[in-house]
């Protein structure tokens, strides 16, 4: 697939040159697969619900709104004194979110969101009339045909004139007989996640049985069936003694719930990355001491790579200290279950002192580009050694040197040129503004991280 790059050329970003060790605390938000995942599930219950300290973003900003369009109510709330029923909020922003009848007709905006495009259109299957989806040309391109013939199995009218993809129509009957499905889900773990999120509202339930290869980015299925458990909702899979590859929600009504977002550890990533290539400190407060989320696959990879984390504990809360030493292995790591950790790896492992190979991520390249058509060439014009292999890319460092690393729209892209941009001198991120997808704020975070703003 080919890469897209936005036709309005953005200004470029100088990538902050790291002059020595970092040494910083850095507050990440909130997860952005929790937050899109909590407000689909608030929005499907009998009662209201709560999201404390919420991810706002251009991903979550586009599932609040589409659940708007619908008919859901999302109260936002800015003040740390906000209340629920007298109950006070924890400090941040709070949405309520206040279920009812959804209906068209509405258009959805999905941007370049999988969790929008994917999550959305078993929702707009519940609603009476008609619900449009459409999004950023990118999203034409992005898989969706095992959802939409899944739906279609399950009872549900779609019109999408046989593309497979954006833009399409629900025709919403207010209801979905739902049952049993198999599909292939291999392009992407979204797809089972999709259906088993609106599941428990189906007359049948659902039954999901992926039928394809290898199921890539397993923990964002172990999150969501933790979130459904979590609002009342009967779940069989795999883990927990069911047949392999078949996951089963059980009809009920949800329960709303006050949910508070745990951090994004995946955008944890390039800040644990550049105590790891300084040879510094980075703290995240907050950090879970339990979570489905995949970066915290990354205490153990950046580990491996030459680092060392220490989890902390106290009645204040959590948090977790990654420092480096100045020195960075490579790493030989299958990331079928952490694919979207790839782009900051490969950063790291083109500075490293040996070569890396990163397996198992075939899917990238349908994600918001062709990450390892886009790693690959981007590295290597800066005058690394990088190249694709069937399922990932095998890197061999070599001495890089400044140049433009363009992101293609491409959230992780950014924060991948501006890892390298710590240790090289003259790189520029092109539309390091893509960024605020799932991190809004991250060039000022950035650049307070090397100045040791609130270390």
């Amino acid at each position: 697939m080919a890469m897209t790059e936005s036709s309005v050329q953005p200004a470029l970003w100088p990538a902050p040159y790291a002059h020595g060790a970092v040494e910083a605390t850095v507050t990440v938000p909130g997860s952005k697969s929790v937050t899109n995942r909590g407000l689909v599930l608030a929005a499907l219950a009998a009662e209201p619900g709560w999201l404390r300290r919420p991810l706002r973003s251009r991903d979550t900003l586009l599932m609040a709104d589409a659940l708007r369009a619908m008919g859901v109510g999302i109260e936002e709330s800015l003040s740390s004194s906000s209340t629920a029923a007298g109950v006070p909020a924890p400090g941040g922003e709070a949405w309520r979110v206040i279920p009812s009848g959804l209906h068209g007709p509405a258009t959805v905006d999905v941007g370049n969101a999988g969790t929008v495009m994917r999550f959305l259109p078993p929702v707009a299957t519940l609603a009476d009339g008609a619900i449009r989806f459409d999004g950023d040309p990118r999203s034409y391109e992005r898989p969706l045909h095992s959802v939409i013939h899944a739906l279609r199995a399950l009872g549900a009218r779609i019109d999408d004139d046989s593309r497979g993809a954006l833009p399409l129509t629900v025709h919403g009957g207010g209801a979905l007989d739902g049952g049993a499905v198999e599909i292939d889900a291999s392009a992407s773990s979204q797809f089972v996640s999709a259906l088993l999120l609106s599941g428990a509202r189906f007359n049948q339930g659902v039954e999901v049985r992926h039928v394809g290869a290898v199921l890539p980015s397993m923990p964002h299925i172990r999150m969501t069936v933790d979130m459904l458990r979590a609002v009342g909702a009967q779940v069989d899979e795999p883990e927990t003694g069911g047949e392999p590859n078949v996951w089963r929600v059980s009809p009920s009504a949800l329960l709303g719930r006050d949910l508070t977002v745990e951090p994004d550890l995946s955008n944890a990533q390039p800040f644990l990355a550049a105590a790891l290539v300084t040879g510094g400190r980075v703290t995240v407060p907050d950090w879970p001491e339990r979570t489905t989320q995949p970066g915290d696959a990354l205490r153990e990879i950046f580990t491996e790579m030459g680092g060392s984390c220490e989890y902390v504990m106290t009645a204040e809360g959590s948090s977790l200290t990654f420092r480096g030493t100045g020195t960075i292995h490579g790493i030989d790591v299958d990331l079928s279950e952490v694919g979207e950790l790839t782009p900051g790896i490969a950063a790291v492992a083109a500075l490293a002192d040996s070569p890396s190979t990163l397996r198992g991520v075939a899917h990238l390249r349908l994600h918001e580009t062709d990450r390892l058509a886009a790693l690959t060439k981007e590295i290597n014009e800066l005058g690394g050694d990088v190249t694709e292999t069937a399922d990932g890319l095998h890197i061999r460092p070599r001495p890089l040197h400044g140049g433009v690393f363009h992101t293609y729209d491409d959230h992780r892209m950014a924060t991948a040129g501006s890892i390298i941009g710590l240790a090289v001198e003259g790189v520029q991120i092109e539309n390091v503004g893509t960024t605020a997808k799932t991190l809004p704020d991250f060039p000022r975070m950035w650049t307070d991280m090397l100045t040791g703003a609130g270390a």
